[in-house]
Order: C-alpha cells, then sequence, then structure tokens
C-alpha cells in the first residue's frame, strides 16, 4: 500500500523539526564507519536502551549490524565540520574523518568521540528495515558525560547552536 502524502512534501516538513546532531559509530570486524544522524531517540532508561535510524541506501551502514555494535555521540555547538565530515561533505575517506576528532572506545569497540557532550555505547539487540531505513535498537553498555555546553542542532536544512 502506497502513501497519500508526498516524499516531497514529508521531507519539508521533518525540516521543521529541530534535531540534535549525533555522530554514529561502530567498529569490528565488518569495518569501522560513522555517519552523521539526527534521528536518535531514548527507549528506555531500564535497560538504558537507544533508537538509531539509518538509511538502506548506503551499503557501509550493513557495518553496523554486521558489527553488533554502535555508539552514538552527540555534538557540541561547535562541531559543525565534524558533523558535516561525517554527513560525506568534502569527499573525506573514512580514515580522514576519523582524524578529525579524538576518538576512544568503551565496552564494545565502537568509537567514542571523547569531546561530546555524551556518548553511549551500545550492544546492538534488534535491527530491522522499515521503508528505506533500518532501525537499530542498541543496550547501553557504558556511557560517558562530557562536557556541559551547548549543541548542535539541525533546523531548516541548516545547522544552528543552541
Amino acid at each position: 500500500m502506497s502513501s497519500t502524502i508526498e516524499a516531497g512534501a514529508f521531507r519539508e516538513a521533518m525540516s521543521r523539526f529541530a534535531a540534535a546532531v549525533h555522530i554514529v559509530t561502530t567498529d569490528g570486524a565488518a569495518g569501522r564507519r560513522g555517519v552523521t544522524v539526527t534521528s536518535v531517540a531514548s527507549v528506555s532508561d531500564d535497560p538504558a536502551t537507544l533508537l538509531v535510524c539509518l538509511n538502506t541506501s548506503n551499503e557501509a551502514n550493513q557495518r553496523f549490524e554486521a558489527n553488533g555494535c554502535f555508539a552514538v555521540n552527540l555534538l557540541a555547538a561547535d562541531s559543525e565540520g565534524l558533523a558535516r565530515a561525517f554527513a560525506g561533505e568534502g569527499g573525506l575517506t573514512p580514515e580522514e574523518r576519523f582524524a578529525l576528532g579524538h576518538w576512544g572506545e568503551r565496552v564494545t569497540g565502537a568509537p567514542v568521540l571523547e569531546d561530546a557532550l555524551v556518548s553511549f555505547d551500545c550492544r546492538l539487540i534488534d535491527s530491522r528495515i522499515v521503508a528505506t531505513h533500518r532501525v537499530m535498537i542498541g543496550e547501553v553498555q557504558a556511557m560517558h558525560l562530557g562536557p556541559d555546553r551547548p549543541a548542535l542542532v539541525y533546523h531548516g536544512r541548516a545547522y544552528h547552536r543552541i
């Protein structure tokens, strides 16, 4: 069954949402990957669980499921360059993108941005395709609270500092 909502109109409506900007990362046997996303949500606090949505059009995003882990790194307001790089702007290789930040790891081996406002290191517990996106649910294995400072948000197809 096809939707009666036209895709372009829906994208325009969604552009009016203000959303926090994250870099979601993974590493493991399938390889390292990092992408800029705004589709992140808390599912539960007991156990601590997050939901992330990734576009299936990029085959490299399959690494998240194959590795069985991911980290969600909430970006600070001064991290627009990092957000743009991990969104694919500038044509940087994955190695060049990861060279832009200070990365560590906690429990799962997924790269954690050391100066993120908060990082959640997650073990993948469920993954399914819904329309054009892979919806991943992860149980938080470790968390790191960074400095308390303004966040980077995306609204109206542009980055903003709050």
